[in-house]
């Protein structure tokens, strides 16, 4: 029986984002090699840095889709508060806000804004494209709260409500192979697996605890690439480690792993909030969009690149 529902499962998958087989288990293979070849010694270069000229609210997510980029983003009307005591089970106030999904050519140009969520739920997190569509989860602006996953034609810009979730969803990832969605909680700490649908398959602990998990995007052979940061105490105040982290979707193994020392001219951690990769003429290139439209420079998406051993 569990068989026939795994086999299921992956059809389910497959038929849904159009892939074959071999599409899926192949795809942005290049990407998983180039980066399991980095190490904490590996040099990046900025190579670009593109000020996007609208209001960009609080970036959260990047998806790359041939010649565009999709970047999730908050717009905070109000800000959550938090209780003195719990109330309710949560520990601050829902806020108000509006969800924003903005389409960008490589350019750094501004196509659409489509707006997402309801009520509570503004808070859009990291993002996915499987080859079809761009998974895209608004949640509540607070942590153990509510989530709605939704997808965007990126030809139409059509918004899809796939499914609920009981729970901050600050990410989705859709696995290729499986066409099963992988997802993070507030601050990554708990993983979570469901059917395209919303049936829940698992809920673990994340065994990782170096990094809090902001941004994912699927890369080959039942895998994703992962950029975050951990804020920790310094001499000086606190101070963001940043990093990029390569997981196994089925077992949540922690496949390689590197730290980030690269930083905005504000200060922030570079893989702070959204980020993708892609390779290039021989190098692996990482985008990243770590500063808020209310800093002192604005959202840039900053370009980094490494050479391909």
């Amino acid at each position: 029986m569990r068989s026939r529902l795994v086999i299921a499962t992956v059809l389910a998958g497959l038929l849904l984002t159009g892939l074959s087989t071999a599409e899926a288990s192949g795809r942005d293979d290049a990407v998983t090699r180039a980066f399991t070849a980095t190490n904490r010694s590996t040099a990046w270069t900025q190579v670009a840095r593109i000020p996007l000229r609208f209001p960009t609210y609080h970036p959260q997510g990047f998806a790359l889709v041939g010649d565009l980029i999709f970047l999730s983003s908050v717009e905070v009307l109000e800000a959550p508060v938090k209780y003195p005591v719990p109330v309710d089970g949560y520990d601050r106030s829902p806020g108000k806000g509006i969800g924003h999904l903005f389409v960008l050519d490589r350019q750094g140009n501004l196509k659409q804004d489509i707006r997402l969520g309801e009520g509570t739920a503004y808070h859009p997190g990291g993002i996915d494209f499987d080859g079809r569509d761009v998974w895209i989860p608004v949640a509540e602006y607070r942590p153990n709260s509510r989530a709605i996953v939704y997808t965007v034609d990126p030809k139409t810009y059509r918004v899809t409500e796939r499914f609920r979730a009981n729970d901050h969803v600050g990410g989705v990832v859709r696995d290729r192979t499986t066409g099963q969605v992988h997802g993070v909680s507030w601050g990554s700490r708990t993983l979570y697996n469901w059917t395209p649908t919303g049936h829940r398959l698992e809920r673990v602990a994340n065994e990782g605890h170096l990094l809090d998990y902001q941004d994912c995007d699927y890369v080959s052979r039942g895998k994703q690439l992962c950029g975050g940061v951990t804020s920790l105490p310094g001499p000086k105040g606190s101070y963001d480690l940043g990093g990029l982290a390569l997981l196994d979707l089925r077992s949540n193994r922690i496949l390689h792993e590197i730290p980030f020392p690269y930083f905005s001219p504000t200060g922030h951690n570079a893989t702070r909030n959204p980020v993708a990769l892609e390779t290039t003429a021989g190098k692996l290139r990482l985008y990243t969009a770590p500063d808020d439209g209310e800093d002192a420079t604005g959202t840039e998406i900053q370009i980094y690149e490494s050479p391909i051993s």
